[in-house]
């Protein structure tokens, strides 16, 4: 009873008794989703090798990593629905031990074409419930004041993993082949979930189908019903382009880095997480907290044309120098994954807390099912495009998708600096 009343006060902005307690369970979801993600991306890092080894196609290979993203968009929302049910805190506990199962099974078995599509798809459905859960532990625990910055602290750790993900498959591939780099990224979630159950251990496990509606679960207005349909379509566009991209722009990166002096395997797979996803990981970190600062839509705007900007250039670069292939690397990095957390914070400030694991559930369908069917098609556009022309088209197929969040986002009201979207009405929060 005394957390759920420690709890309750956290909701209203109040201080706990330390500045330790108040940081140090946020801390640890980090911590956790930083390890979990070092599985994550994988396969994209090895995907080069992959197609040699494995004898695939490029939509084979692209379908492998479209039956991860698909069933992780299951899972994401099964575990959505199940939050609002079972409680966010529980989920996220099942979750983390599961994703720990599924990666050894990833390292220990897949060895072809219809394995790996088989247990990456299993990976897929055991970590959604890393991600959906954790977003609703932070909305739980965080004043809508500081939501976006956190947000896109936990977003942020998930890039870092990333990051590392892709420079150690990468590197440890060239090294000592794909089974070393499955085998070194499927051990991280083993560590992922013990920082789960440090994170939240002193946590409630709210339920909130159970709780009903609350003073502040009254039926939304109409208005606030089509921020969260504009915010859900803006997350869908936002995962075509953002998934595409992750699965390909390291492949893409790899064949005409091979051309240059970084013909290193660590150098190669270390330019490139540091490219795609610590750039993310900035970008994460720093739009969260300029939402909190400028407002959820003039940055949503801004992120999604920049996003396509790169996406569109993005094919016509291959033969440009190193250096410069790797810095509009990390710009799309930045770009495509900048609005994530923004768009996290925003539907939180929207939907009832009764009905946000509900919420989050018919956006992660939406959003990932889109983005799931990203890499296929991608690669069936390089495979049908005309001879010098693949990647051009492909990664101009993901350049409609940032294009399309920015018109979502464009739709949406403006918003004072610390406002959340719910309450546009009534003077904004600065804490």
């Amino acid at each position: 009873m005394a957390a759920e009343e420690a709890f309750q006060a956290s909701l209203r902005g109040e201080a706990p008794p330390s500045r330790r307690g108040r940081w140090a369970w946020l801390a640890w979801l980090c911590a956790s989703r930083t390890a979990v993600s070092l599985a994550f991306m994988m396969y994209a890092g090895v995907l080069p090798h992959l197609i040699q080894a494995w004898g695939m196609t490029a939509a084979e290979g692209g379908f492998v990593q479209t039956c991860f993203n698909v069933s992780y968009a299951v899972s994401l929302v099964l575990t959505g629905w199940l939050s609002d049910r079972l409680g966010a805190r529980r989920l996220f506990l099942w979750s983390s031990a599961a994703s720990a199962v599924a990666a050894l099974l990833v390292a220990g078995f897949a060895r072809s074409f219809e394995s790996g599509a088989l247990l990456f798809a299993l990976l897929g459905l055991s970590q959604g419930g890393t991600y959906t859960p954790s977003i609703m532990l932070v909305a739980q625990g965080v004043a809508p004041g500081r939501r976006g910055f956190a947000i896109g602290l936990l977003l942020a750790g998930a890039s870092l993993g990333y990051a590392g993900s892709i420079a150690l498959s990468t590197a440890a591939s060239q090294i000592a082949g794909y089974q070393a780099a499955f085998l070194l990224c499927g051990a991280a979630p083993l560590l992922a979930a013990l920082a789960a159950w440090r994170s939240v251990r002193d946590r409630p496990n709210l339920v909130g189908h159970r709780r009903g509606r609350t003073a502040g679960d009254e039926a939304p207005h109409p208005r606030q019903r089509r921020w969260a349909v504009l915010l859900t379509l803006g997350y869908t566009a936002h995962c075509w382009e953002l998934l595409g991209m992750w699965a390909w722009l390291p492949t893409f990166l790899l064949t005409f880095l091979a051309a240059s002096s970084l013909t290193g395997a660590l150098a190669q797979g270390l330019w490139i997480g540091i490219a795609i996803h610590l750039s993310g990981c900035l970008s994460a970190f720093t739009m969260g907290h300029a939402s909190d600062r400028l407002g959820r839509r003039a940055v949503l705007v801004g992120l999604g044309l920049f996003g396509a900007a790169c996406s569109f250039a993005m094919g016509w670069l291959g033969e440009a120098p190193a250096a410069a292939l790797l810095l509009l690397g990390a710009l799309y990095g930045f770009a495509a994954l900048g609005d994530s957390p923004v768009l996290s914070t925003a539907i939180t400030e929207t939907v009832a807390p009764s009905a946000l694991g509900s919420a989050l559930a018919i956006r992660s369908i939406l959003g990932f099912g889109a983005g799931g069917l990203a890499p296929l098609a991608f690669g069936l556009a390089r495979d049908a495009a005309p001879a010098g022309l693949g990647w051009i088209v492909a990664f101009s197929c993901l350049g409609v998708g940032g294009l399309l969040a920015a018109l979502f986002a464009l739709r949406l009201p403006r918003q004072r600096p610390g406002a959340a979207p719910a309450n546009l009405s009534e003077p904004g929060s600065t804490s």
